[in-house]
């Protein structure tokens, strides 16, 4: 009825739909399998921690431990943002978390108070922004903390004076950790 390489076909076929099959069995099953399997072994299995509901503190910027890292949750403020207590460059700075924003951008007055001076000769670059088109200094931040999540050579920019009132902390911040996520109000960073 099938020739030879039919059934070779139809034998392999149904080889590699058994090997799927375990495999999604494996990983929907994950935690059981490897419970099972410390104690097969007399080993202790090793805790996990959950951190999607974990307290982070009033500021809701702390950082929690994961399984992968640090896990960091901001909640939605009344303005409509996200907002955070970064440390940068070892100096306390208010950011607005921004997804839209393509690098970290520093108010002067926050670029003074993470130590970094520039002068009007550095103002090399033009940077489109919602009030229009400003000059900016780029500079690269030593190192940029959002609780436990830290990030370091961070390329940013110092804006003009007046350019901004708030410092973001953008994408070449939020690229380097391994996690962003919005859910139900909640900006989720996991590094």
């Amino acid at each position: 009825m099938f020739s030879s390489g039919q059934r070779t076909l139809f034998g392999e076929v149904a080889s590699w739909v058994v090997l799927a099959g375990v495999s999604v069995l494996g990983v929907a099953h994950f935690d059981e399998l490897t419970r099972v399997a410390h104690q097969v072994m007399g080993t202790e299995a090793p805790a996990r921690l959950s951190a999607v509901n974990a307290d982070i503190g009033p500021a809701g910027d702390g950082g929690v431990a994961s399984p992968g890292g640090y896990t960091v949750e901001l909640s939605l403020r009344p303005d409509g943002h996200y907002h955070a207590d970064a440390d940068i460059n070892g100096r306390s700075v208010q950011v607005l978390v921004d997804t839209g924003a393509s690098m970290v951008a520093l108010t002067a007055d926050d670029a003074e108070a993470a130590g970094l001076f520039v002068t009007e000769r550095d103002f090399t670059r033009r940077i489109q922004t919602a009030n229009g088109t400003a000059k900016a200094a780029p500079v690269v931040l030593d190192r940029v903390s959002i609780g436990d999540i830290t990030v370091r050579d961070v390329a940013a920019v110092v804006m003009e004076r007046g350019a901004m009132s708030l410092s973001l902390l953008g994408m070449t911040f939020l690229n380097q950790v391994d996690r962003v996520d919005i859910r139900s109000g909640t900006l989720i960073l996991q590094d």
